[in-house]
C-alpha cells in the first residue's frame, strides 16, 4: 500500500498555512511552520513575498487540489477515483467529494477523537484494531455510512495505549455528526456531515475546476 513517507511539515509550508497533520505538535513552539514559514526547496525563502496576484488560475487549481489531498492523506490516483465517483453521483460533485473523503474508515477514528491526527488514526487501522459492525477491518480508505458501529476490537483493549484512550480522547472534540462512548470504546456514525461541518478551509469548486480542466 503506497503512502507518502517524507516530513509531513513540508506539506504545510508548501501550502502556505498550517494543516494540522501533527495534531498537538503544531500547536506547539516546535512547529516547523512557525519557524520557517516559507515554501520548501532551494527558491522557497527568496519567493516567499511573492504577490498572490501573479499566481494563475491553473495554480489555485492545483494547490486546492493538493490541500484536499494532503489534508486527507490521499494519493492523486485514489484522489481521482474519488473524484470520478463524486461526478457520478447525484448532487454537487465539490460536496460528494468532500463527503467521500469526510466518511473515510481513518477520517472517521480521527473525527470522533480516537487518534491525534489522521495518521495516527491510519495506522491504528491498517495495525487491525478496530471492528466495523463486529467484523475485523485493516482497511483505512473503507467507506461508512449512517448506522456503521466502529469499536476497538477485545484483544487492543488490554494494550497500555488503548487502556489510556479513554482518558485521552475526553479531551478531544467529537464530531456532531458521529457519536461516542468512550466507556466501551466504540462509536457510531449517526448522519452524512453537512458542508459547515467540514473544514472550511477547503475549496471543492477549485478542485472540480482542476478536473474539468
Amino acid at each position: 500500500m503506497a503512502k507518502y513517507t517524507g516530513p509531513a511539515c513540508k506539506h504545510c509550508r508548501r501550502e502556505g498555512e498550517k494543516l494540522f497533520l501533527k495534531g498537538a505538535r503544531c500547536f506547539s513552539p516546535k512547529c516547523s511552520f512557525d519557524k520557517r514559514g516559507f515554501a520548501p526547496g532551494q527558491h522557497g525563502k527568496s519567493n516567499q513575498g511573492r504577490s498572490s496576484e501573479r499566481i494563475s488560475d491553473y495554480a489555485r487549481q492545483l494547490r486546492a487540489k493538493q490541500k484536499a489531498r494532503r489534508v486527507y492523506g490521499v494519493l492523486e490516483r485514489q484522489f481521482r477515483r474519488y473524484f470520478s465517483y463524486a461526478r457520478r453521483t447525484r448532487g454537487l460533485t465539490g460536496f460528494n467529494l468532500l463527503l467521500t473523503l469526510e466518511l473515510r474508515l481513518d477520517n472517521v477514528v480521527f473525527r470522533m477523537g480516537l487518534a491525534e491526527n489522521r495518521a495516527q488514526a491510519r495506522q491504528m487501522v491498517t495495525h487491525g484494531h478496530f471492528l466495523v459492525n463486529g467484523v475485523r477491518t485493516d482497511i483505512p480508505s473503507m467507506l461508512l455510512r449512517p448506522g456503521d458501529k466502529l469499536e476497538v476490537r477485545e484483544g487492543s483493549r488490554k494494550d497500555p495505549f488503548y487502556k489510556e484512550l479513554p482518558d485521552i480522547s475526553e479531551k478531544r472534540t467529537c464530531a456532531t455528526w458521529l457519536d461516542r462512548d468512550l466507556k466501551n470504546f466504540s462509536g457510531r456514525v449517526l448522519r452524512q456531515p453537512d458542508r459547515s461541518e467540514i473544514d472550511g478551509n477547503l475549496n471543492e469548486q477549485l478542485i472540480v475546476e482542476y478536473y474539468s480542466r
